[in-house]
């Protein structure tokens, strides 16, 4: 008889935040599947846990997964974990359990924290509906290609950003994002948990010496449907091009042009939105 696979969420940060079944289950498995051992023998370490471990990453997932499924074959019960969080979200646990649903071996899912669903929390955005996606690409241009495809999200999601990335992605996500609201979540449930919240320029005026992994949260576009079409009030769009234009580098045309894409108006009815901010404030 086939042993189970239990895919186990493990803390984010406090490991205090791990459930007694976890906890439980972690002792009672054959082996412990890992993303870093270094990583997971803190929380081991810390639980008094002394089952056995095996490293399983992206770069040597193709090796291991039909290692780990001949164990479970053999009757063996394996523990899935990623280094914080929920497997399955930009690790390869999601390769395991599908290996393992394909030979009919039990999978059994323990939950626990998530970095997304914990940041959604504390954004103070609409929970439903909401779209989780992983890491940008490293390059460049695909990186702009993988901001225009998310943005096309019109509800609130999230990805992920190392820290020596996140103004850089967040720098390319202006032309995309526009004025949609952002939450920036790092070191959550930590001593030094920090939310920035703010529109993509506010966050790179807001941000400082960018340290941890960063889970972002985009919130849905602050539009309404009216006549069949997406607008956003005028001030906003006002607000928006005047920080493109102060903040040096953009020029009128491309400002426009820009604040546009993020409200969901033409270039035309930005320019006019302009216009008739202008005359309130004279």
């Amino acid at each position: 008889m086939s042993g189970t696979l239990h895919v186990v969420a493990t803390p984010i940060g406090n490991l205090e935040d791990i459930t007694l079944r976890a906890l439980r289950v972690l002792r009672e498995v054959d082996v412990i599947a890992v993303e870093d051992t270094r990583r997971t023998a803190r929380l081991l370490n810390h639980h008094a846990i002394s089952t056995r471990t095996i490293s399983f990453h992206a770069h040597n997932a193709r090796s291991r997964v039909p290692q780990l499924i001949s164990r479970l074959e053999a009757g063996s019960s394996v523990a899935v974990v990623t280094d914080a969080g929920t497997p399955g979200i930009s690790d390869p646990g999601l390769e395991l359990v599908q290996a393992a649903i394909s030979k009919g071996i039990a999978v059994d899912p323990v939950p626990g924290a998530s970095a997304p669903l914990t940041a959604l929390v504390a954004s103070g955005f609409p929970l439903v509906p909401f779209t989780v996606f992983g890491f940008p690409p490293n390059r460049s241009k695909a990186r702009l290609g993988w901001l225009e495809m998310v943005c096309s999200t019109r509800h609130a999601f999230s990805f992920f950003e190392a820290p020596h990335r996140i103004r850089t992605t967040l720098a390319d996500a202006g032309q995309f994002f526009g004025v949609r609201p952002i939450v920036l979540a790092r070191e959550m449930t930590k001593v030094h948990q920090e939310f920035i919240r703010g529109t993509v320029l506010e966050l790179l005026e807001r941000l400082g010496e960018p340290r941890g992994e960063f889970t972002v949260i985009v919130g849905p576009t602050d539009n309404r449907l009216q006549d069949n079409r997406l607008i956003v009030s005028d001030d906003h769009v006002f607000s928006e091009f005047c920080r493109l234009t102060k903040s040096g580098g953009t020029s009128r045309r491309e400002a426009i042009r820009r604040v546009a894409h993020g409200s969901g108006r033409s270039a035309k009815e930005v320019y006019s939105a302009i216009e008739r901010a202008k005359k309130l404030v004279q």
